[in-house]
């Protein structure tokens, strides 16, 4: 049993060789991937160690109980021990998504309904930032495009973990954010106290460690410059400072106004392209190989209808896991990991299920 984890140690005293060089964290992205492969290795490492022990301390006690009746009745929670143990190391041995640890770039959109989408926009993007200030990660706005009323038609946002645990890791969290978001309430442009229904879309890019990791041909780039505007479309800028960035070859078009500066924010937007780029290789690769990563082809899907926010009846309600609360309130002020853990959760049944099928 758990032959495959002999491989997983040696790997291990490899990427120990490897840290232990200087010479590897003058390369910051690739010292940054070889933590997070280290860290989750030392994680089945323990967990392997923990289940030879518990079969070591259980042999004992059986010998043990031939010559002692008191040490047989040692044996039953020596047995429920080594079984949790296996269970433990069992699940650490599923493939993870390779992208769990990385920070990731989150967009979200206000959809069908008016300017009431564009205030739910806002509510999420509130939702998401608190849920990041509650989980010590960092977040930095990158491009938002608000209305008069305070919503957002699109809002921009860099999320940064610190963890070197993929299991922790930002992507690991957001990656099923990733859909049509449904609010249904009373929009505060309503007079008549009618209840609507009205949807968000939001995005959800794994981001490059490093630049170098996405390679993009400069001459396949286009790069527009133009005066940055505000609610209502007002300038609030007399240069030239917004930024346009056409992927010629795959047709993605990034634009940047946030920053007062040009080079800001063309740096900006090259920071969402690599992302899109990335996003759009690995959905690619996730097609070619059919249900391989079936749970990041999920999360990463726009068009389906994920969960409903719904405000009169102060209930969040996700159509993947099944997962219903009577708690929005908390919801919309950043309580959102029981709803993230119902989806891991999920996705990890899925995974074990699949590896059975084997």
């Amino acid at each position: 049993m758990f032959e495959s984890v002999q491989g997983l140690l040696a790997e291990l005293e490899q990427l120990q060789e490897q840290l232990a060089d200087p010479a590897i964290h003058a390369d910051a992205g690739r010292a940054k991937r070889v933590n997070r492969r280290y860290a989750e290795l030392s994680q089945i490492a323990a967990a392997y160690t923990a289940w030879t022990q518990a079969g070591d301390d259980l042999e004992a006690a059986r010998e043990l109980a031939k010559e002692d009746p008191a040490f047989a009745e040692e044996v039953p929670s020596l047995e429920e021990g080594r079984a949790a143990a296996e269970e433990k190391l069992r699940r650490l041995l599923i493939p993870r998504d390779p992208d769990d640890g990385r920070d990731v770039i989150l967009e979200i959109k206000g959809g069908t309904g008016g300017e009431e989408a564009a205030l739910f926009a806002a509510d999420l993007l509130r939702m998401y930032l608190r849920y990041a200030d509650s989980k010590g990660w960092k977040t930095e706005l990158l491009e938002q495009d608000q209305t008069d009323l305070g919503g957002y038609t699109n809002v921009q946002v860099a999320v940064k973990g610190s963890s070197t645990d993929p299991a922790q890791g930002v992507w690991a969290h957001l990656k099923y954010e990733g859909g049509v978001h449904r609010v249904q309430r009373v929009p505060v442009t309503e007079s008549q106290g009618r209840i609507q229904t009205s949807t968000a879309g939001v995005l959800v890019f794994p981001e490059v460690d490093e630049p170098e990791e996405i390679h993009i041909d400069p001459n396949e780039l286009r790069i527009d410059v133009f005066r940055s505007s505000g609610p209502g479309g007002q300038s609030v800028n007399t240069t030239d400072s917004a930024v346009r960035i056409t992927h010629i070859p795959t047709g993605i078009v990034v634009s940047m106004q946030n920053e007062k500066s040009q080079i800001q924010n063309r740096e900006a937007g090259m920071r969402v392209l690599r992302a899109r780029l990335l996003a759009r290789q690995q959905e690619e690769l996730a097609a070619a190989e059919a249900d391989a990563r079936h749970s990041q082809i999920r999360g990463m899907d726009r068009s389906e209808r994920i969960r409903t926010y719904n405000f009169p009846e102060n209930r969040i309600a996700d159509h993947r896991s099944d997962y219903k609360a009577y708690n929005l309130d908390q919801v919309m002020n950043g309580a959102l990991e029981p709803v993230v853990q119902s989806l891991i959760q999920m996705d990890e049944q899925e995974r074990l299920a699949a590896l059975g099928g084997e």
